[in-house]
């Protein structure tokens, strides 16, 4: 493992470094100042993660199409899909507010599943909620009572909404020695959480196993062309990641299999060195999991696991300012005794995307003050659209991958209906990405604050409710586009990767539309496999 990270860390510095070196050269022939300066200073910051970027996606794609099978090269061990589950097991689906009629519909098709092969008596299901006291936990309550099979927890949100730690639910169950987490919006097959099981019965090292999933099929545009990038990427980055991380993975809190006995031991540390805050950001729990010496490894396999995607913009907001206001608490970990190395790496990748939403504001601002000045750096386009290369090289690689297989392509529609896809993503990708390094910006002022309930996930985007969100997006953009004027014809190089900003208002209002929406479906526009005559 340590030659894998060496290789991986080697690769991603030569990409960051080559990248500096080409912005140093560039910013030398202008002539240093206060802006150069601060402007190779927000590079440094942002480059290493490019370099990772890089290496994850070289990795990934490499072991995705060499490898007989990827996951099994990613997470080794001896089992097969015939071994006895013999391991008592709850199934946790933890809700906060939402609507609970799909989701009890949801566990009981699962526990269907699991009762038509021989194991179904092994599980038992949970729904665990986090619903503040009044109407809504009593309907809750009342509705799964109706459920024989599925038993009821709540506790209710720590304080400033701040999520419950999962160990407070375990530390309620008896009887159990693994437990399968689910969200409010997973499904997930009998065969995958059997699959999760059997894993962590062969793998007595580990505490977590986390298996990687996918966007089930949308009707609205944002959703729909979101998890169609969302797909490609994350099956390379997660088999890339996964291999040089190896027993020190990540884990996002669902469609992940607990060794519950050392997930207390881990997560119940964590709760004693962290002083008075309970730590209910996965990542945490996990970390801390880590330096019990307990593994924690990612399946990188998508099939059989699906959740919800965000349905707007606005819901996606909701979702980062939720993981914002979860993990910001526990930066302080980051320095503090009693974490391993990779486990304080896995908690500023949590803590990463937010980090650098500045950064890369702050060196869009200061170019473009250096042009509004007239200055001409001859190559800056050339490494702006390398550095766009690289950080999306993961998503990339995930076509490429699908292009190159028959099946795969064949799955997907074709070749032509793939490329289809791709472009409409590419543009609704490079619009949404300097939306959001605006949003994250603002998060952080506002500590993740979010004008949505709990579980709400808005259907609609009106022009108005767009337009007070999203104005202070639309006066950067202009702003940052007259700077870029300056520089003439050249402008139109720079336009793709900023102007989301100031097309911000019709950009949340035509994703979340439902004419849109049918018009991509009817055209079969980054149709998923689920949505075709053969889903396999």
């Amino acid at each position: 493992m340590i030659l894998r990270r060496a290789a991986v860390a080697a690769l991603g510095l030569s990409v960051a470094l080559a990248q500096l070196a080409w912005l140093r050269a560039i910013l030398a022939g202008i002539g240093w100042g206060p802006a150069t300066l601060a402007l190779m200073l927000c590079a440094i910051v942002v480059a290493p993660c490019l370099g990772l970027a890089a290496a994850n996606a070289a990795a990934g794609f490499l072991i995705r199409m060499l490898a007989h099978d990827p996951p099994a090269a990613v997470l080794a061990g001896l089992w097969s899909d015939e071994d006895a589950v013999t391991t008592p097991t709850a199934i946790l689906m933890r809700v906060d507010g939402q609507e609970l009629g799909p989701v009890l519909e949801t566990i009981e098709r699962l526990l269907d599943g699991l009762d038509a092969s021989r194991w179904g008596d092994r599980f038992q299901a949970f729904v665990l909620s986090e619903t503040p006291d009044g109407p809504t936990a009593e309907a809750e309550r009342l509705a799964v009572s109706e459920r024989p099979r599925i038993g009821y927890r709540r506790r209710p949100a720590g304080r400033a909404g701040r999520p419950v730690s999962l160990v407070a639910f375990l530390d309620e169950l008896e009887g159990f020695e693994f437990a399968v987490v689910l969200g409010a919006g997973s499904t997930i097959t009998a065969e995958t959480v059997l699959r999760l099981v059997r894993i962590l019965q062969a793998r007595r090292d580990l505490g977590i196993v986390q298996h990687l999933w996918v966007g089930l099929p949308a009707a609205l545009p944002f959703a729909r062309l979101l998890q169609f990038g969302g797909r490609a990427r994350q099956r390379i980055w997660a088999t890339g990641q996964g291999w040089w991380q190896g027993d020190a993975g990540v884990y996002c809190g669902h469609h992940a299999a607990l060794r519950i006995a050392a997930f207390r031991e881990g997560a119940g540390a964590a709760v004693v060195r962290a002083g008075t805050a309970v730590p209910a950001h996965p990542q945490v729990d996990a970390s801390y999991l880590r330096a019990a010496h307990w593994g924690v490894m990612v399946w990188p396999d998508s099939r059989g696991a699906y959740e919800l995607s965000p349905s707007t913009i606005v819901a996606f907001e909701q979702r980062d300012a939720d993981r914002l206001r979860s993990i910001w608490p526990y930066r302080d970990l980051l320095v503090r005794r009693g974490l391993l190395p990779m486990g304080r790496w896995q908690l500023w990748q949590a803590v990463m995307p937010f980090a650098l939403a500045p950064c890369c504001l702050a060196g869009a601002a200061l170019a473009a003050a250096l042009a509004w000045r007239g200055v001409s750096a001859p190559g800056a386009l050339g490494l702006l659209y390398v550095a766009a290369l690289t950080v999306h090289a993961p998503t990339w690689l995930g076509y490429a991958e699908l292009l190159v297989r028959p099946r795969a392509r064949a799955r997907y529609g074709g070749a032509s209906a793939l490329w289809k896809a791709i472009a409409a993503q590419t543009a609704f990708a490079l619009l949404l990405a300097p939306v959001t390094a605006a949003s994250r910006s603002l998060a952080l002022l506002t500590g993740g604050h979010s004008s949505l309930p709990p579980g709400r996930d808005p259907q609609r985007v009106g022009i108005v409710e767009a337009a007070l969100r999203f104005l202070p997006h639309t006066v950067l953009g202009v702003l940052l586009g007259a700077g870029f004027a300056h520089a003439g014809w050249s402008t139109v190089f720079v336009a793709p990767f900023l102007a989301g900003l100031p097309l911000a208002i019709p950009f949340a209002v035509l994703t979340a539309s439902p004419g849109l929406g049918r018009l991509l479906a009817r055209r079969a526009i980054a149709a998923m496999p689920e949505e075709r005559a053969d889903p396999s």
